[in-house]
């Protein structure tokens, strides 16, 4: 299915910018560090989970795993609202970062209620 090839693509750039994001970050402040884990470990769950939405076995299945999706990519937006709002990481990749989590979200929300429908 086409539109299921580009998501994939989109959700794996979207763990690619996670991991880039996480690598910019000051190593030299300990919250900072303790936040981008946990960024980047919900970050690149998203592609993951996605992918194997994408071979669920069922509608049921799917939307079981493209709810997961929805879960770790919020907490990923937590994490970002964190280091923007507490560590004052405003930067611009961070700012496109936390746009592109809430599109996704909206995206993937919108797949769940299609595929319950």
């Amino acid at each position: 299915m086409r539109g299921t090839d580009e998501f994939r693509k989109r959700t794996k750039a979207y763990a690619a910018l996670c991991i880039r994001l996480f690598v910019s970050l000051d190593r030299g402040r300990y919250e900072v560090q303790v936040l981008g884990r946990q960024m980047i470990r919900a970050g690149t769950s998203v592609a993951a989970n996605y992918r194997e939405a994408c071979r669920a076995k069922s509608v049921n299945d799917f939307i079981s795993k493209i709810n997961t999706c929805i879960q770790e990519a919020d907490e990923a937006s937590l994490w970002l609202e964190l280091l923007q709002e507490e560590c004052n990481i405003i930067t611009p990749p961070c700012v496109a970062l936390l746009t592109e989590t809430n599109e996704l979200i909206a995206i993937m929300v919108t797949m769940s209620r299609n595929s319950q429908n």
